[in-house]
């Protein structure tokens, strides 16, 4: 159990590190607008993840219940999406841009509904938990639905902790960023081994 949970935490860091829209979206309004409002929308952001575990514990949990060959094919399926994102991810560019052109200043609370909705209405979130959760249920005898939201939990904190760092020393990552251009390719190829490693654990456990 412990080290499933301990294995489920290194590669949430791992997956919040890597460079995506969501915490690009923080390091701007971070920049722009101060940590303050960085973590405004970092909040949001984590607030909408609880939507997607909740949505993931009840569907999922009642699939593990009725049909183990319907759960098979989910891994299966999950692990292709995660080699899928592997793959887009090698096929992208290892440049990190962002622009701060056009950054609107906006309240904490406008910022924290904008992470929250960015968040809910994106269905890739959904589809990458599914993808990612079931396969670190952790204990046989514990509601499938209780190991999901530990997991969302586990999910959100590391999550919360890697994008407030983010949200509050904006400054200085954007600068190193800006200044080592190899950045952006040791980011690329973390993520690449991440998604790679999950879907091989998925088709092995």
């Amino acid at each position: 159990m412990t080290e499933i949970l301990v294995s489920f935490v290194f590669a949430t860091t791992a997956l919040a590190i890597s460079p995506g829209p969501d915490n690009i979206f923080v390091l701007t309004q971070s920049i722009v607008n101060g940590k303050k409002y960085g973590l405004a929308t970092v909040f949001g952001l984590m607030t909408g993840c609880i939507i997607h575990t909740t949505l993931v514990a009840f569907g999922v949990s009642e699939i593990i219940k009725t049909n183990d060959h319907l759960f098979l094919t989910i891994k299966i399926l999950g692990a292709c999406y995660l080699f899928y994102l592997a793959y887009k991810v090698y096929k992208s560019d290892a440049q990190i841009a962002f622009s701060l052109e056009n950054v609107q200043q906006k309240s904490t609370l406008a910022l924290f509904k904008t992470g929250f909705w960015m968040n809910v209405l994106n269905p890739k979130v959904t589809i990458f938990f599914l993808a990612f959760f079931p396969q670190f249920l952790f204990s046989e005898n514990m509601n499938s639905v209780y190991q999901f939201y530990i997991l969302g939990g586990l999910f959100i904190l590391v999550s919360l902790f890697v994008f407030s760092s983010i949200a509050i020393l904006a400054g200085t990552i954007s600068n190193q960023i800006k200044q080592n251009k190899n950045v952006g390719i040791y980011l690329k190829w973390l993520q690449i081994v991440v998604f790679i490693g999950i879907a091989l654990f998925i088709f092995f456990s």
